[in-house]
């Protein structure tokens, strides 16, 4: 019996794409298989306490210099682009 999938769609950056093809090659698999193993390798990995998360996040926030009013506009921006994207949408 095949295992059934879902097709989805994401957004990688130039150097993601290339290092996914380069270990698709290496193993001699798929890209969306590579994705499906480095997908649960790290859900069975512990997650980190909240404090850490938190400090990474912090950290990622300082490194990019995003202000606040930045992040607001940006989350503004996203949320008009996923409500336009779902009144273009059809089913089937």
């Amino acid at each position: 019996m095949a295992t059934p999938t879902v097709k989805s769609t994401y957004s990688l950056d130039p150097q993601t794409v290339h290092d996914l093809e380069r270990l698709a090659r290496r193993f001699g698999t798929s890209k969306s298989e590579i994705l499906r193993r480095a997908v649960h390798a790290l859900a069975r990995q512990e997650s980190p306490p909240e404090d850490q998360r938190l400090q990474a996040l912090e950290e990622l926030q300082k490194r990019v210099g995003l202000t606040a009013e930045q992040a607001e506009d940006w989350a503004a921006q996203v949320r008009r682009e996923r409500a336009e994207m779902g009144r273009d949408r059809t089913d089937g």
